[in-house]
Formats: structure tokens, C-alpha cells, sequence
């Protein structure tokens, strides 16, 4: 029983809305009604500006982070710690507290990878500075470093547990963001600075 409530905790965890309420606070009202819709620092930077992006960022970043250390400091098990993270990633897509819609994982993916397997994240954070400073695609960066993050953890040894939680949250971070997939396919992604009318 103590699994299940930790994980749920965690889902709990990352179901707070950090963007959402940040840029309600900053005057801009439901952020989903601006911009691309997500609740995430990219849509908040686009819409209310670099201070609160950055306090979205790191929020997004913390709760994914603590939601993981919370588990690790309730359960003994490894395989209930690995499905908090996986829950608390899936509670910033997927948020109660939003009738169910959210972010795209990345900075609350970030957070619980920084946990999980922190020496894997260190070249994933490369790549996404790479791509979306050569291409300024911040979707384009994010997926390949989510995608990053699981070869990480297998090419430098970590624990089953570990791996499976970075493969599934990298999943959920990369199907989250099928819509801008399909747009940078077609070449009508936003790169980050671009206005449109």
C-alpha cells in the first residue's frame, strides 16, 4: 500500500500547475488561452516573459526533483521510486487539477532524470543546447535529449529500475510532443524569438 500512495504522491506532485498559476499571477489570466496552449516556460516566455519562465522552468524542474526524492525517502523498494518518477512526469502532462491536460514533461522529466540517473543528464542538457541554439527549436531539442536520456542510463550502467522509469518518461515527453513533430516535418514549427502576427 505504501507504493501505491507513494506513487500517487508523486503524480500529485507533478500535477501542480506551476506555469499555470505563475502566469495567472503575472496578470495573463489561463496561459492555455495564449500562445501554444502549454502551461510549460517555452508558451509562459513567449506570453508573460523571462522572469516568470524562469520561475515556471525551475518550479516544473523542482517538483519533478522532489517528487522522486519524496518516494525514495518512503519506499525501500527501487521499482516503486522508478514509477513515481514515470508518475509525477505523467502528472504535469496529465493534471487533475487541469481536468487532465498539462505540460510536456520536459522540465518535470528533467527534474526526475537530474534523480534518477544524473550523470545521463548531463549530455542529453548538451544536445538540447546544441540543437535549440543552432536551430532554435526548442520541441526539436527537447525531444532528441529526452531521447538521450535512456541510451545514457544504459551506456553507463545504471540500476533496471532507472532505466525503465528514463525510457518511459522520455516516452511520454516524445509523445507529448507529436504535434510538433508533425510541424517541424512540414517546416511550420516557431522557432524560439520568432512573432507571428
Amino acid at each position: 500500500m505504501s507504493g501505491v500512495l507513494t506513487v500517487v504522491t508523486a503524480y500529485l506532485i507533478g500535477a501542480v500547475p506551476v506555469g499555470f498559476l505563475i502566469a495567472r499571477a503575472w496578470g495573463v489570466g489561463d496561459i492555455r488561452a495564449h500562445g501554444s496552449g502549454n502551461i510549460g516556460a517555452t508558451n509562459v516566455l513567449r506570453t508573460a516573459g523571462r522572469a516568470p519562465a524562469i520561475l515556471t522552468l525551475v518550479g516544473d524542474v523542482a517538483k519533478g526533483f522532489l517528487a522522486v526524492k519524496a518516494a525514495a525517502a518512503v519506499a525501500g523498494d527501487p521499482w516503486p521510486v522508478a514509477v513515481a518518477g514515470v508518475a509525477a512526469i505523467a502528472g504535469n502532462c496529465w493534471s487533475v487539477f487541469l481536468k487532465f491536460r498539462g505540460g510536456k514533461g520536459v522540465a518535470t522529466g528533467l527534474g526526475v532524470f537530474l534523480y534518477l540517473a544524473p550523470w545521463a543528464v548531463a549530455p542529453a542538457a548538451l544536445v538540447w543546447l546544441a540543437i535549440t541554439v543552432t536551430f532554435r527549436y526548442v520541441s526539436l531539442g527537447s525531444v532528441l535529449a529526452a531521447l538521450c536520456v535512456p541510451l545514457g542510463t544504459l551506456m553507463l550502467g545504471y540500476p533496471a529500475p532507472r532505466v525503465a522509469a528514463c525510457a518511459a518518461g522520455a516516452l511520454i515527453v516524445i509523445l507529448r510532443h507529436h504535434e510538433n513533430i508533425g510541424r517541424l516535418l512540414a517546416g511550420s514549427e516557431r522557432r524560439l524569438g520568432e512573432h507571428r502576427a
